[in-house]
């Protein structure tokens, strides 16, 4: 049954249009202001849909199911890197909250798919720790030796495991896409203390992050993450530096199997790659060419990619 605050295709939500403040969109999320926390503290909500993106443009089919995983696994992982007192995040709870007011449709709908965190101002910096070679720093390293900049020794092979993880930085596109960018510049973006802060937080977390996986059967190959100072009761940034946004889904990170791992090939990952490989197909047959709006997916691929979705939150639980 579709809600008054929800675009619903089957089962599955696409977009949300709560009554609430201060609505923004994402390829996959919607976030909406909430009234101050006790402590006087700005809140959003943020809603994971089930949209889908490839190539940076979101498809028109959703993948059912889809927000609540990112959700589990995202939480789930706050709550773990807290227990590590490595860096404080954003997240404040998972339930749907109660001074919202909100009908009781739109209660059922969000269920297991929000997070109330606390407002931050967000660091226009994407934060990429890379422990493998593949992707786009593969596909570099075959043109320079090089991977988002960073020298590599040479005779690495494809999605070999890197002597040392590395840092490659992109700044964060509005539209369109990321644009990798090497330290000199985010230092001249950011500074360079807060870059040097980030640089480091980044490897700290993707190096624990990286062990506990593997302790679960996945390699963490790489993984992204964003970063944000808390804002005060009036809406200015504090220095208190936070972990924002998802966290170690397989939205912003490559999993592969540890079982049969090999390098010198690509590796089955826990991720939409099939869905990219999808539409690779349907660009070289010409029916798409990576522009808005994307071409509906087959029940086979939505399918195929929930699959992975749900194997990457069953061995990271």
């Amino acid at each position: 049954m579709m809600t008054a605050g929800a675009s619903r295709h089957d089962d599955a939500v696409f977009e949300t249009r709560l009554p609430l403040g201060g609505r923004r969109q994402g390829k996959v999320r919607d976030v909406y202001a909430l009234p101050p926390g006790a402590d006087g503290q700005p809140r959003l909500l943020v809603v994971a849909s089930d949209r889908v993106s490839a190539f940076d443009v979101v498809m028109p089919t959703p993948i059912p199911g889809k927000g609540r995983l990112l959700t589990e696994i995202s939480s789930g992982w706050f709550a773990f890197l807290r227990s590590q007192g490595i860096i404080e995040d954003h997240l404040l709870s998972t339930d749907v909250p109660g001074d919202a007011e909100l009908s009781a449709g739109d209660r059922a709908m969000l269920a297991g798919r929000t997070m109330t965190c606390r407002a931050a101002q967000v660091v226009p910096i994407e934060c990429v720790a890379r422990g493998y070679l593949a992707g786009s720093g593969w596909a570099e390293y075959r043109r320079s030796g090089t991977a988002c900049g960073v020298r590599l020794p040479p005779g690495l092979r494809q999605c070999e495991r890197l002597p040392e993880p590395i840092f490659t930085p992109a700044t964060k596109a509005a539209e369109g896409h990321d644009e990798n960018i090497d330290f000199a510049r985010m230092c001249g973006l950011v500074g360079a203390a807060l870059a040097e802060r980030l640089r480091d937080l980044t490897l700290a977390v993707y190096r624990t992050a990286a062990e506990r996986a593997l302790a679960r059967g996945l390699i963490l190959a790489d993984t992204k993450f964003e970063f944000g100072f808390a804002l005060d009761a009036e809406g200015r940034p504090t220095d208190r530096l936070m972990l924002v946004d998802e966290v170690l889904t397989p939205d912003s990170s490559r999993y592969w199997p540890a079982d049969g791992y090999a390098h010198g090939r690509e590796q089955p990952s826990f991720d939409k790659q099939y869905l990219r490989d999808w539409l690779l197909a349907e660009e070289a047959a010409g029916r798409w060419d990576r522009t808005p709006p994307g071409p509906a997916l087959p029940a086979e691929v939505v399918e195929r990619t929930l699959a992975k979705y749900r194997d990457a939150a069953r061995m990271l639980a």
